[in-house]
């Protein structure tokens, strides 16, 4: 990055985006009243918004403002370039089904159908060339089927797990 271009944030609030430098939003006067609250000063006029909902893994918050709710998503100038680079649509895709990555063998099966899981969870060790691997999900889920048994030999990209 050069000086040339200062970082760019794209906000988008409801359907319209919008964006910003870091001098814009530096110079923006704003006050945090309580967790929840907050005073902006712009065009001379003071606005009070509360936050209502925040989901900071994907930066996206709701806010009230004088009794409208707004959703707003924030992207910084690397989360812009995945995007464009198409890795915004991996993030939105919800998983159906955990596949064995290569041939082995079944050792053991850490989770049972209904159960929630989260990110990072393991759900069965597959033995392959002499070593244990264990098989984690990548995002929080529910347990629909488990298509495979302990003992059981499998190949590569055969179903293990299905979600819902």
């Amino acid at each position: 990055m050069s000086d040339s271009n200062p970082p760019v944030y794209k906000v988008k609030v409801n359907e319209f985006e919008f964006s910003f430098t870091q001098e814009q939003l530096a110079s923006i006067d704003l006050v945090q009243k309580s967790p929840t609250v907050f005073n902006l000063l712009t065009n001379g006029k003071s606005v009070n918004a509360t936050l209502i909902e925040a989901d900071v893994a994907a930066r996206k918050q709701t806010i009230e403002i004088e009794g409208e709710t707004f959703d707003i998503q924030i992207k910084d100038e690397l989360d812009v370039m995945l995007d464009k680079m198409g890795f915004n649509a991996v993030a939105g895709k919800q998983i159906k089904e955990i596949k064995a990555p290569m041939p082995g063998l079944v050792l053991e099966i850490a989770v049972t159908e209904g159960q929630q899981v989260q990110q990072g969870d393991k759900l069965l060790i597959l033995v392959a060339m002499k070593m244990e691997n264990s098989i984690s999900i990548s995002t929080a889920a529910t347990i629909k089927r488990i298509a495979v048994s302990a003992g059981e030999a499998v190949e590569k990209g055969q179903v293990l797990v299905e979600l819902e």
